[in-house]
């Protein structure tokens, strides 16, 4: 288990799925954690469920697409834990629609949050901890901002382009003790993923994961914690496939293996 004793994390979407795991993971570790969601009443529950753990949590409603709404959740965060050794940026949203059927009120929808709330966050995040000279930035991308998928037109953009800013942060943060990773799951089972994947989409998944299954929220937060963590110093502008070998794979026979389970 990584050691975050002493450390701080916030964690967007840190109230539901891969988010909520995350906030888990660094809370088991010895770290104290904000847990900023867009559902407050989420938020507090979750921070509430870890406090009574005996850790350090706080909630913090915030909303990642508004600008003054990231400034007062770091803000708050700095004030209450004195520093921010790292960022989980977990919060986002997704669509399964094609590009015919994919508005621009959708598209602007989804990029706004996706992928300008991870840049604003970035940026503000990157600002504490370059005064600080060390720090730990973790991007949420996606298998769909690699690979090209039915339904994924803005989702898959939006996603692309947090791949891309992590590349470009890594090199411009890296002199100020700042590492910049994302990671790229496949199909968790999260609730984003239940609203998004029907029956013919996890057919379709479970067809090409040679783990023939979906993943777990806490697959995914182990590893974050140790992107998240003093061991990773060296590991910066990677983005980090967690499908089940999703993007890895071909053809898949599985009759080849007459023992799999």
């Amino acid at each position: 288990m990584s050691d975050f004793e002493g450390q701080h994390v916030l964690v967007t979407g840190g109230a539901s799925g891969i988010g909520r795991a995350i906030a888990h993971k660094i809370a088991a570790g010895g770290g104290a954690v904000t847990i900023a969601d867009r559902n407050g009443d989420a938020a507090v529950e979750t921070a509430t469920e870890l406090t009574n753990q005996g850790h350090a949590a706080t909630p913090i409603c915030a909303d990642i697409s508004d600008p003054a709404s990231v400034q007062k959740m770091f803000q708050t965060a700095q004030a209450v834990h004195k520093r921010l050794d790292g960022l989980a940026h977990c919060a986002g949203i997704g669509i399964e629609k094609t590009i015919l059927e994919t508005s621009l009120e959708d598209w602007n929808k989804i990029i706004g949050i996706n992928l300008t709330g991870t840049f604003l966050c970035a940026k503000a995040a990157a600002e504490i901890m370059a005064a600080q000279g060390y720090g730990r930035l973790l991007l949420m991308g996606s298998a769909a901002g690699e690979r090209g998928g039915t339904g994924r037109a803005a989702y898959g953009a939006s996603k692309g382009g947090v791949h891309a800013l992590t590349r470009v942060l890594s090199v411009e943060l890296a002199e100020l003790g700042i590492t910049v990773n994302a990671m790229a799951p496949g199909a968790i089972e999260t609730e984003l993923v239940k609203k998004m994947h029907d029956a013919e989409t996890r057919e379709s998944y479970c067809a090409r994961i040679p783990a023939n299954r979906y993943g777990t929220p806490e697959e995914v937060a182990n590893v974050a914690a140790f992107l998240l963590s003093r061991d990773a110093a060296y590991v910066s502008g990677v983005t980090m496939p967690i499908d089940g070998a999703f993007m890895g794979s071909g053809v898949i026979k599985r009759k080849m293996n007459p023992d799999r389970p």
